[in-house]
């Protein structure tokens, strides 16, 4: 692979960066945005119920510091509920996706699906693929850094 191709791919994936970093900003200013975190734990909720906050930041694939924050603001929003559990460790809390926070997750997979539907229609199978394989070991990539 050449040092231009590679430096293309570099600049996507900064590219890339800071529309999430954009995304996370306008998801903490407004409750309607959800960044790809919000997003990431309505769909856990969703797929799997109801989960305590450490294994949602498991989902997550997060903190538990970072996973309260983001709780937080999804039930100020009114997407989760937050319950304390009934073990004696009053630390622990369940989280639960509201009816609303269902509907959400629902519709922002669908407008997601739509969306890379589009943006991929003029790539076949096989791009496609390459495209993840890309992404998931950019993931990898920036976890090491």
């Amino acid at each position: 692979m050449s040092d231009e191709a590679i430096t293309r791919l570099a600049r996507a994936a900064y590219r890339l960066s800071a529309a999430d970093s954009r995304l996370r900003g306008r998801a903490t200013r407004n409750t309607e945005a959800l960044s790809l975190a919000h997003a990431r734990a309505l769909k856990s909720l969703a797929e799997h119920g109801p989960m305590t906050v450490k294994q949602l930041a498991e989902h997550v694939e997060t903190t538990g510091a970072a996973v309260t924050q983001l709780v937080n603001g999804l039930v100020t929003a009114g997407y989760l509920t937050r319950e304390r559990a009934g073990s004696g460790d009053r630390r622990t809390s369940i989280v639960t996706l509201t009816e609303a926070g269902l509907r959400r997750h629902e519709e922002r997979d669908r407008v997601l699906a739509v969306s890379l539907r589009e943006l991929t229609r003029d790539l076949d199978e096989r791009a496609i693929d390459a495209a993840g394989t890309v992404l998931t070991r950019l993931a990898s990539l920036y976890d090491r850094l």
